[in-house]
């Protein structure tokens, strides 16, 4: 599985140069997961961000009785986790592989973050781009609670 045509696919790399697309494919970490693992846990500690290189998984809430309730499912090419590249605050939903064989290639906080130290232009595209992409779910997200609120 080349990572940098998983890589290439996210919207966050877009404005990143080749070169520097082979800095971040360099500090990827290859993970595999079978349907039902966790990949990360909701209120843990948060410093990884997940890229689906391969299979589906689900984003939910834990109930206090420990029943996963899944609101989103995330496939190829999609992203998790990538608020983990800003602060280390704590998860706020479980991740798990829903299909066997779920490949994600992880990207640790601080492995990034030293990238973008010696590559100022990298980390400015790919933290604008980040920024970007929560202001438009923060929009979103707000704007169906509003609408949720009025009926």
């Amino acid at each position: 599985m080349d990572v940098m045509r998983v890589l290439r696919r996210i919207e966050l790399f877009h404005t990143v140069t080749d070169e520097q697309l082979t800095r971040i494919a360099a500090i990827c970490r290859l993970e595999e997961y079978n349907e039902g693992e966790v990949i990360l846990k909701q209120d843990s500690p948060g410093d990884t961000m997940y890229v689906i290189a391969q299979g589906q998984v689900e984003v939910g809430r834990v109930d206090e009785e420990g029943d996963f309730f899944p609101f989103v499912y995330l496939g190829d090419g999609q992203v998790f986790g990538e608020v983990a590249l800003l602060d280390h605050g704590r998860r706020t939903a479980s991740v798990r592989a829903d299909v066997d064989g779920t490949v994600v290639h992880a990207i640790d906080r601080d492995a990034f973050l030293s990238l973008c130290r010696e590559d100022t232009a990298l980390g400015f595209a790919v933290m604008f781009n980040l920024a970007t992409d929560l202001a438009f779910k923060l929009r979103h997200n707000s704007a169906g609670e509003l609408y949720a609120d009025k009926r």
